[in-house]
C-alpha cells in the first residue's frame, strides 16, 4: 500500500500524517495490492477538509469530508471510503460468480436438457450459441398504439411494455418489411 499525504494551507504535521496512514490500513482488508491512497488535508477558515482518492483493483474511489476538526474529517472520510470499497468488492464478487456460472454453463457443466438457471435468470445453452449480452428494460404501461408510436421514435427493433387494460406483458417488434409484430402474453 502506497499512502501519500499532502497538506494545503496548513503546516504539515507528523501526527496527522501518521493518523491518516493508520486509518488507511482499514481499507487494506477489502482491496488487493497494489493500492494507492492520496490524502489532501487542507484548512479553509474554520473548515478542516480531508479529501482522499483510492486507486486499486482498476477502480478509483473518492471521498471528501469537512468538519471543524481534522481528525474527525479523516474518520468520516475513512468511513465513506469503507462503504464504497465494500460496495465495489461485493459488486465485483457477484459479477465474478455470475460470469463463472455462465462460463461453466457454456461448457456444459451446469446444462440440463438445454436450459439452466443462472442467478434467477433463465439462460439457454446450446453447443453453438450462448448469451453474450443482456438488456434490462423497464416495463412501462401503454397501449399497443402508443407502443407503435414509441417504436417510431426509438431506434430499437423491439419494445417490451404492459397493457394497462389487461396488465399483461407484451412485446412489439419491427419486422423486415417495416410493419410491426405483437407478442401478447397471458396468464393461465
Amino acid at each position: 500500500m502506497h499512502v501519500t499525504v499532502t497538506f494545503r494551507h496548513m503546516e504539515s504535521s507528523d501526527a496527522l500524517r501518521k493518523y491518516a496512514e493508520e486509518k488507511s490500513e482499514r481499507l487494506n482488508k477489502f482491496l488487493n495490492e497494489p493500492i494507492e491512497i492520496h490524502w489532501v488535508l487542507s484548512v479553509e477558515k474554520i473548515r478542516h477538509i480531508a479529501d482522499t482518492t483510492v486507486v486499486a483493483n482498476g477502480a478509483t474511489i473518492k471521498a471528501q469530508s469537512d468538519t471543524q476538526d481534522m481528525y474527525s474529517s479523516i474518520d468520516t472520510v475513512v468511513d465513506k471510503l469503507e462503504k464504497q470499497v465494500r460496495k465495489h468488492k461485493e459488486k465485483t464478487r457477484d459479477h465474478k460468480i455470475v460470469s463463472a456460472n455462465i462460463e461453466r454453463a457454456a461448457e456444459g457443466e451446469l446444462a440440463a436438457e438445454g436450459e439452466l438457471a443462472v442467478e434467477g435468470e433463465l439462460a439457454v445453452s446450446t453447443a453453438s450459441s450462448r448469451i453474450v449480452k443482456t438488456v434490462n428494460q423497464f416495463l412501462k404501461p401503454m397501449s399497443v398504439e402508443e407502443a407503435a408510436e414509441q417504436m417510431d421514435v426509438v431506434s430499437n427493433d423491439f419494445l417490451v411494455f404492459t397493457d394497462p387494460a389487461t396488465s399483461n406483458v407484451n412485446v412489439i417488434y419491427r419486422m423486415d418489411d417495416g410493419d410491426y409484430g405483437l407478442i401478447e402474453t397471458r396468464t393461465k
